[in-house]
């Protein structure tokens, strides 16, 4: 039976603005993602059988069609009805290093694997546009998991425009095992409270995204400046999400204490990163943060930027 392997990346956002609603209901967004290489591994093999099959060696990850995996085998099988006649049905296997709930992510980049991998399996010969343009269909966040790097992310996050790639910048990473922030509640919370300051009209939106593109952040990333990268962090949702978790905003502080070049709450959270210039200093960071906070619910990572999305395993 053939098989891949492919590599899954998780994302942090180094910049989340949001603008406004969207028609569709969702909101119109101005982000930076950057992939780390804390990732996952997907195992993608023909089975012999008309059946797609989820296996994940994490007890929390659903094996049913729930799984953002399993929805994307489903979709390329009701694409290419003719490829998975010709080839069958496929196990993918999810060996899990990202957290969960973690904002990270980790079920979107999953199913980003799930679409590469079929793609080379079924030997498609898909661009990596159409791959996203099928992804987008089933989150906002998988066509930036397919292409990975640094880019900037608009509308609700699915179009992207690539960045310079960062390299030699560290994150630290912690999150609470226990902890867990939904991503809807957090967006709902957020137009609730802020919904008043929104744009409303067309040009205005426009003439925002303009500003953020000509903008400090997307300047400093062409320039490669980690000290302005980390002290221009920006996350609209920590208005919403750090006052409703005392201890993610503790954390976050206690973060800050260790003078880091930039700290803060990635995505709807509650992973909460800093960014540092070295391994070393990382792992530094890391064990100063371990020993202060002495919660064994606290799991913490040391992650380097990675310049890409997606890729088979060697």
């Amino acid at each position: 039976m053939r098989s891949y392997s492919l590599i899954a990346p998780a994302k942090i956002n180094l910049y989340l603005e949001i603008l406004g609603d969207r028609p569709d209901g969702f909101h119109e967004l101005v982000m930076v993602m950057q992939s780390i290489d804390l990732a996952d591994q997907v195992d993608i093999r023909a089975n012999g059988t008309n059946d797609n099959r989820v296996f994940c060696d994490h007890p929390q990850v659903p094996n049913d069609p729930s799984n953002l995996a399993y929805r994307a085998a489903e979709l390329m099988r009701q694409q290419f009805p003719a490829a998975f006649a010709r080839y069958g049905g496929v196990d993918i296997t999810i060996h899990k290093h990202i957290p969960i709930g973690a904002g990270l992510a980790g079920g979107s980049t999953n199913a980003a694997a799930v679409l590469v991998g079929l793609d080379l399996l079924w030997e498609l010969g898909l661009t990596q546009s159409e791959i996203q343009e099928l992804g987008a269909t089933l989150g906002s966040d998988i066509p930036f998991c397919v292409m990975g790097g640094t880019a900037l992310a608009t509308g609700r996050g699915e179009e992207l425009a690539a960045l310079p790639d960062l390299e030699n910048i560290y994150v630290v990473l912690a999150k609470y095992r226990s902890l867990s922030v939904s991503t809807p509640w957090a967006y709902k919370t957020y137009r609730q409270k802020f919904g008043e300051s929104y744009l409303k009209e067309p040009h205005d939106l426009q003439q925002r995204l303009q500003q953020v593109h000509s903008g400090p952040m997307i300047a400093a990333i062409a320039h490669r400046d980690s000290v302005e990268i980390g002290r221009l962090l920006y996350n609209d949702l920590e208005k919403v999400v750090l006052p409703a978790h005392p201890n993610v905003a503790a954390l976050r502080d206690t973060f800050q204490q260790f003078q880091p070049l930039g700290a803060m709450m990635s995505g709807s959270g509650p992973t909460v990163f800093a960014l540092l210039n070295s391994r070393e200093q990382a792992n530094q960071m890391k064990q100063a943060v371990a020993s202060k906070t002495t919660d064994p619910d606290l799991d913490l990572w040391v992650a380097e930027f990675r310049p890409c999305g997606i890729q088979v395993a060697k």
